[in-house]
């Protein structure tokens, strides 16, 4: 595994994706991306497309996505939109809402092509649990409400929750640089924080940086 210790958890590619399903094993394929680029802790660049995944997707995630199977019709393939977004995100360690499903889909996409990514993730849902545990749930659009968080109002599109979720990665590292005087915090940090017990977080920040 690459080591992280070195990466800033301010510089990372945000990204979120729409797909048929919940199975990446069971054939499941993305139907549209959306990312955002953050570089020292600022907004640099963004990425969207929907994608053909040469399959009709069901009922419900048209009306779960608003993603029809008319738009999917004229995407380009997922070949080509994987293609060019394996060039955007390069060896960026990444962010997202739920990242075990996130990255489950990635990789697979990313092998249907020949190409793989350097890059580590992180989980903005298990560290919002551990941060935010005052929150009455940790859905992302329960987050973005409760702190009051920039939003376009639209939720289950790529680069719309993209987007929110990259508020809510900016806010968690300001809270952390708030609340424990902390600049520069690592990639690695942020992966610790989601695997630390609630009860044991507080420790974790004082013993890292004592």
């Amino acid at each position: 595994m690459r080591k992280t210790a070195n990466r800033r958890a301010d510089t990372v590619i945000v990204l979120d994706f729409e797909t048929t399903g919940l199975s990446a094993a069971g054939g499941d394929r993305v139907i549209e991306v959306g990312a955002v680029r953050i570089e020292k802790g600022k907004v640099t660049d963004r990425f969207q497309s929907l994608m053909n995944p040469g399959i009709r997707v069901d009922t419900f995630i048209e009306d779960y996505t608003g993603i029809t199977n008319k738009m999917l019709k004229t995407a380009p393939t997922c070949k080509a939109v994987m293609t060019e977004f394996a060039d955007f995100i390069e060896d960026f360690d990444m962010v997202a809402h739920n990242a075990a499903f996130d990255s489950r889909f990635l990789a697979a996409e990313l092998r249907r092509i020949r190409r793989a990514s350097r890059g580590e993730f992180a989980c903005s849902m298990l560290i919002a649990r551990r941060m935010y545990q005052d929150v009455p749930n940790h859905k992302l659009g329960t987050l973005v409400a409760f702190h009051q968080l920039p939003t376009g109002g639209v939720f289950h599109r790529a680069l719309a929750d993209a987007e929110m979720t990259t508020q809510l990665w900016l806010k968690m590292l300001n809270d952390l640089e708030d609340d424990y005087q902390l600049t520069k915090i690592p990639f690695d940090l942020m992966q610790a924080i989601a695997r630390v017990p609630k009860s044991k977080l507080s420790q974790l920040l004082m013993d890292k940086f004592e």
